[in-house]
């Protein structure tokens, strides 16, 4: 690129001076007046039609990119005119390579502030993006953050003739070792990643564990899970087996409204039509019991020695869940004994064939 640009402005700055000097000052006065005109006319010329067009994420872009356009130009300027000095070989490829790397330094800087920018738009958006959010938004920023400082380094690295080729090799079998020393870390590292994107709980939430746990989650963090149990204890869960395992958020879906099922059984000889109003009528009376949807009454099955019946209410909160069931069973217990509702419960009789012979 250089080449040619020497190449198009060299018959023109001749025709005007024949002092390599002279030709140098030249071609940096031009370059400056260049990058002023792109700093000046062309970024806020942009910028007012951003503006007009009300995109925030276009005028901030642009202000983060006026800075290294301005700069690139005035490098450019830079070389060509070292260029036109004709220094030694090795004197012009030292000042080239610093110009170069003083440029990919302004390009990081600008692709760093310019990766913040961006990712805090995607966070205004959590419909359209559901991936970012305020959680995962460090971890993405710091991962895009690494991988643009790394090829930056390499790419400095190559403008200075550098072979990389035995620093990859070694980075390699360094990233191999760490990955199977801390392979239990990473599992937890990546399930915590894929947790804040799927989101399949949230922090508040009640869930239910394969291991029966119930609580509330108090915090998810990258290596591992917290959660508040009804006994007031706190369990932390490493997120490999939070991602491996069956979860039940008894919070999820549009509400946290649920379903709570108390089962009892009655004896054959009772009347069901009065097993089936004096459940209606418990539930009526229960403050914790939401109104709509209604309570229900479910006769289930005909089992052994009993009629199996089932109350099926809904409660706003998960956390009721325990609270409600109790009230309801003492009550049921009442309301049957008022009501003469037997409660079968097992019986076993005992046959001995002969007494022992006394000796």
């Amino acid at each position: 690129m250089l080449e040619q640009i020497q190449s198009y402005l060299t018959p023109i700055i001749e025709s005007y001076a024949d002092n390599p000097i002279v030709q140098a000052s030249i071609v940096i006065v031009v370059f400056f007046v260049i990058a002023s005109i792109f700093k000046y006319i062309v970024i806020l010329g942009l910028k007012r039609v951003i503006a007009g067009a009300k995109i925030t994420l276009g005028s901030n872009f642009l202000d983060l990119l006026h800075a290294p356009i301005y700069y690139s130009v005035l490098l450019i300027g830079l070389a060509t005119a070292a260029t036109l000095l004709r220094p030694e070989p090795q004197y012009l490829f030292i000042l080239s390579s610093i110009l170069k790397s003083i440029a990919m330094l302004i390009w990081t800087v600008f692709l760093l502030k310019a990766n913040k920018e961006l990712l805090n738009g995607l966070v205004v958006h959590p419909t359209r993006f559901t991936s970012f959010n305020n959680k995962t938004l460090p971890l993405f920023q710091n991962m895009l953050n690494i991988i643009i400082i790394v090829f930056a380094v390499y790419l400095v690295f190559s403008i200075w003739n550098v072979d990389m080729t035995a620093w990859l090799a070694s980075a390699g079998i360094v990233g191999i070792a760490v990955g199977f020393a801390a392979k239990d870390t990473l599992a937890n590292l990546f399930s915590g990643v894929f947790i804040m994107a799927d989101a399949p709980y949230k922090v508040g939430d009640y869930v239910v564990l394969d291991s029966g746990e119930r609580g509330e989650i108090t915090h998810i963090g990258i290596r591992s899970t917290r959660m508040f149990t009804r006994d007031h204890i706190e369990v932390t869960i490493p997120n490999s087996v939070m991602g491996n395992s069956k979860i039940t958020n008894e919070s999820g879906g549009p509400n946290e409204r649920s379903r709570c099922r108390i089962a009892v059984g009655v004896s054959y000889n009772t009347d069901i039509d009065l097993v089936r109003s004096v459940l209606m009528a418990i539930a009526a009376n229960q403050e914790l019991v939401c109104v709509d949807p209604e309570p229900r009454v479910r006769f289930r099955r005909f089992s052994g020695s009993a009629l199996d019946f089932e109350l099926l209410v809904w409660i706003d909160k998960p956390e009721l869940k325990g609270r409600l069931i109790d009230s309801i069973n003492s009550e049921i217990y009442k309301q049957f004994k008022e009501n003469s509702i037997e409660i079968p419960y097992s019986k076993h009789d005992l046959y001995i064939k002969e007494m022992p012979i006394k000796k």
